[in-house]
């Protein structure tokens, strides 16, 4: 659970909304007794075209201050002193639910839910309260498919000695209490009811089966039966035996040196000490085999809700850089499919693509929610851009449109420290080389559109494709068939007999 100190922000808020409007007011201009009359203005001349920069983005970023402590862990640094602020993040390699146990489902992310429910030596409440006075934020994540848990958190300067005592508090000593899991069950089990009527989740759950098979990848957390499985003894060992300091990574970003920093998260996590156990590992899914259609039975629905998507790369593959253009090109927030289906037919209020590409194979998808009448019609226009970008070379300006577009956006994530930081986490994660980021944009404008093409010829292979439907079959099962071999599930998941 997320606990978050609003009072630092409503001040920030305020003073951001009092310089905008400083900004924008505009003193009256008085023309004095006397003054001649103001000539009449000339017709304005609209170009239909917006001034553009031509040259490269040319980018060095603050190197982040590096070392390693005794325990094994990574310590990563980026000085910024004009707020006194601080912000951190540990993350712990293997602790993520890619290590969920096969019949439990969820036990990385349940686990990670409940450290902050109390300690050995406090309990929720004095946490939070503990929080809320410092103006300070400690949270802990472990998502699906992910090989690490992070422990999360901010202060001001002078505080964070007090953040840093109860966040390593609530990463070694977590209490597991009985009590807090039996009310953690009782929320979690409400809301994986209400998971059930959600569409695009239905779609995740069977998209994930059909891309990943049995692979930890295939996860979309916890289930019903690993609820009820899930005790006590499990979370203790599943933290004994995964929050382990050997391969963490901590960054930290704000108002603080090397040196500080060191000697402050040495001091606070003096007692977690290393283990000697090795990286944790992970292995590719196996293939997904040809092209098939599921469709999620969900009775009365108004609306089709899709998945498409094929096995692709990992994060360090070489055809990264041009997989992202393509992604741009294709399905970016002004990309092919977001024009013709969106704004050309009004099929759908938005269609994107995407990669998930971390330290194993991942996938290549395209969602779309669109009206039930144009399931077939949205399909079928889908493909035909997926054939567009296949078949001919993107045309010169709109392909330089979108590196400006991809480069602008890299170049405004740099305003705050904490984003510099992550991306020196992330390339310290798949030991990416020291001036990757630096080198960003020239590697964004070297991808050239014969490079797109090949990229979209082998991630977006209609051979390939998974496509999940979730909708009214009885509406939607006919025109689906049109396209390839049907299989039909209920919303619960279970497999429907096909007739």
């Amino acid at each position: 659970m997320t606990r978050r100190a609003s009072a630092f922000r409503r001040c920030s808020s305020f003073c951001a909304a009092f310089c905008a409007a400083l900004l924008v007011a505009q003193a009256p201009v008085v023309l004095g007794q006397g003054a001649p009359a103001a000539a009449p203005p000339k017709p304005v001349e609209f170009k239909n075209r917006a001034p553009v920069n031509k040259e490269t983005l040319k980018i060095t970023l603050p190197r982040s201050q590096e070392a390693d402590l005794a325990n094994g862990a990574h310590l990563m640094v980026l000085e910024d002193h004009r707020v006194p602020s601080i912000s951190f993040q540990i993350l712990i390699m293997g602790a993520g639910g890619y290590y969920d146990p096969k019949d439990l489902p969820g036990l990385a992310d349940t686990t990670a839910s409940l450290m902050d429910e109390g300690t050995a030596t406090k309990t929720s409440e004095q946490i939070a309260q503990q929080l809320d006075t410092l103006a300070a934020s400690v949270s802990i994540t472990a998502n699906e498919g992910s090989q690490i848990a992070t422990v999360s958190g901010s202060s001001l300067s002078d505080q964070l000695d007090q953040v840093l005592e109860l966040a390593a508090d609530i990463l070694q000593h977590p209490k597991f209490a009985d009590e807090e899991l039996a009310r953690y069950k009782a929320r979690a089990s409400a809301a994986l009811d209400e998971q059930r009527g959600d569409p695009d989740f239905l779609a995740q759950e069977r998209y994930s089966k059909a891309i990943y098979g049995d692979h930890p990848a295939s996860s979309t957390g916890l289930t019903k039966e690993a609820l009820a499985k899930i005790t006590r003894n499990h979370l203790v060992e599943f933290h004994r035996d995964n929050y382990v300091p050997d391969h963490a990574i901590i960054g930290v970003a704000g108002d603080i040196t090397l040196a500080e920093a060191r000697t402050k998260f040495e001091a606070a996590l003096k007692t977690w000490t290393k283990t000697g156990k090795p990286r944790p590992g992970v292995i590719d899914p196996p293939g997904a085999g040809p092209s098939k259609i599921s469709i999620v039975h969900r009775p009365g629905s108004v609306q089709t809700s899709y998945i498409i998507g094929e096995q692709a790369i990992n994060r360090t593959h070489a055809d990264y850089d041009a997989v992202q253009v393509m992604n741009t090109v294709f399905g970016g927030s002004n990309g092919r499919l977001f024009r013709e289906l969106r704004e050309v037919k009004g099929y759908t209020y938005g269609v994107y693509s995407q990669l998930r590409a971390l330290r194993y194979r991942g996938d290549e998808r395209v969602s779309m929610d669109v009206r039930t009448e144009v399931t077939e019609a949205a399909l079928r226009d889908f493909l035909a851009e997926g054939a567009k970008i296949r078949s001919e070379l993107v045309p010169d300006a709109e392909f330089k449109d979108a590196q400006r577009s991809m480069t602008a956006s890299f170049a405004l994530s740099l305003e705050r420290p904490s984003e510099v930081l992550g991306l020196y986490v992330l390339r310290q994660l798949y030991n990416l080389p020291a001036d990757y980021w630096d080198k960003y944009p020239d590697r964004i404008n070297a991808v050239t559109p014969a490079q797109v093409q090949a990229v979209a010829r082998k991630y977006l292979d209609p051979a390939q494709f998974q496509i999940v439907a979730v909708g009214d079959s009885t509406k939607i099962e006919t025109v689906l068939r049109k396209f390839g071999p049907v299989e039909m599930y209920d919303d619960e998941g279970k497999a429907l007999k096909n007739p």
